[in-house]
């Protein structure tokens, strides 16, 4: 089954790219750590996932790329067609000449409705060319006003016209520090619209992958261009074919079925994160040795501990002894915090996955009373190596991971909004102040449910 892909603003066009790279280079590469018979049936899943074939033998991205502004469009289908591994459909583009203004209410309420019967005609068009869909995967930014404004717009439209379809939303949060003064207006309209229509989240945050860069890459000067590979290669671990039940002979067809499945077991938990290891440099990578139990040890502290990469992991947290009132398992001020799970999904990609013992993610402690361990942890496997790695390992968490995050982005929000610092922005494009009241209202119970697992 296909997955067609949604680029939406500056941020989400770009990251689209690097994800289509990603998966390209590892679809080009040669491993040798696996069959030839199960690498072949490796691209195979891999090409119709993602791709369609021209006559040409150029394998075309099945994506539609949407902006207001066209600069970032036209750069990233001239350096798709550049690469001579892939490109872009160039009749499956919309861009205007105008931007946003970093104004949600400008994206969602003029630009989306404005242009929706041409997005959606491109979008129904990439979808006709699929012989068996599985779902729209978007990407974008939460801080601007294209990619969260018109996103959550073609989200619902999404959502509208294909009701039995899986949508999946990647969205990066911004910076804590602020790249836009109002991004955390944006990002409060963004999320309260995307946890109706979406049936889950998958969140990148710029600080946590900032320091990925800084720490584990050594990248000295990091651009934009850094960060989005590292999103790209996380995401890229996801996607890329695996064996989603033990035994399996042919690669999973379904792949976002497949993880909602096994992460979202109910509509009130949506909020997905992804965690990698491991991730450095190509020069620390040629002095590095990895064994599984190390990999699967520092993945489940990476968890237990709340942990975005694997340097400066607190060992000192440990899950809750049973019987633990839930009270005191989540009480913000008991510090280090334990992140309890809802579900877990772990990845497992190149040699001797079938030996790797996982038993630590069934533990009952690591998750909320409500579901049965056993159906709460999924794993999938395959002994293709991805990208650079001969081991690698991904971790894709529904949990509190995100609860310190979506508190200071909905108090900041509030706080503004309280004394009615810039809301003349978004009344004029018609969103009152009714709705942000009932953004406010959304997200603050999705942070009470969070809170009590």
């Amino acid at each position: 089954m296909s997955v067609v892909t949604v680029q939406l603003g500056q941020c989400g066009n770009q990251i689209g790219h690097e994800v289509f790279n990603a998966i390209c280079s590892d679809f080009h590469s040669t491993h040798g750590l696996c069959s030839k018979k199960e690498n072949e049936s490796y691209q195979e899943a891999c090409k119709e996932r993602f791709f369609s074939e021209e006559k040409t033998g150029v394998p075309v991205a099945r994506a539609v790329l949407v902006d207001m502004e066209p600069k970032v469009i036209s750069q990233t289908l001239s350096m798709a067609a550049r690469s001579g591994c892939w490109k872009y459909d160039h009749q499956s583009h919309f861009c205007q000449k105008q931007g946003s203004g970093n104004n949600w209410a400008n994206g969602y309420s003029v630009h989306g409705p404005r242009h929706k019967d041409a997005i959606m005609n491109l979008v129904q068009k990439e979808a006709e060319k699929c012989d068996r869909l599985s779902g729209f995967f978007t990407v974008m930014s939460m801080a601007g006003g294209t990619g969260s404004g018109m996103g959550a717009f073609v989200t619902q439209c999404l959502r509208d016209a294909f009701p039995a379809s899986f949508i999946l939303n990647q969205v990066v949060w911004p910076y804590g520090t602020g790249e836009v003064i109002v991004q955390n207006y944006n990002s409060v309209l963004t999320l309260s619209h995307l946890y109706q229509s979406s049936d889950a989240l998958l969140v990148h945050e710029n600080d946590a992958i900032h320091k990925i860069c800084a720490q584990l890459m050594n990248i000295k000067q990091i651009s934009f261009r850094d960060v989005n590979r590292v999103i790209a290669h996380q995401l890229g671990s996801v996607f890329q074919p695996t064996h989603t039940s033990e035994g399996a002979v042919r690669y999973s067809r379904n792949p976002l079925g497949d993880l909602m499945e096994s992460l979202v077991p109910h509509p009130e938990f949506k909020m997905l994160g992804l965690r990698n290891i491991p991730q450095m440099s190509e020069n620390s990578l040629a002095y590095s040795t990895f064994t599984w139990p190390g990999l699967i040890k520092h993945l489940r502290q990476m968890l237990i501990a709340n942990a975005k990469m694997e340097e400066g992991i607190n060992w000192q947290v440990r899950p809750p002894l049973p019987g633990l009132p839930v009270s005191q398992k989540c009480s913000p001020s008991r510090a280090p915090h334990f992140n309890t799970s809802i579900a877990n999904l772990v990845i497992l990609r190149g040699k001797d996955v079938q030996s790797v013992d996982v038993g630590g993610f069934r533990d009952a402690a690591l998750y909320t009373s409500w579901l049965n361990p056993q159906d709460a942890f999924n794993v999938w496997k395959t002994p293709r190596a991805f990208n650079k790695y001969e081991k690698s390992a991904a971790l894709v968490s529904n949990s509190q991971f995100l609860l310190k995050p979506l508190d200071d982005i909905v108090g900041k929000a509030w706080n503004m909004f309280a004394s009615k610092a810039y809301v003349h922005q978004y009344t004029k494009f018609g969103i009152e102040e009714e709705d942000f009241l009932d953004c406010f209202t959304a997200l603050e119970q999705v942070l009470s449910s969070y809170a009590s697992l």
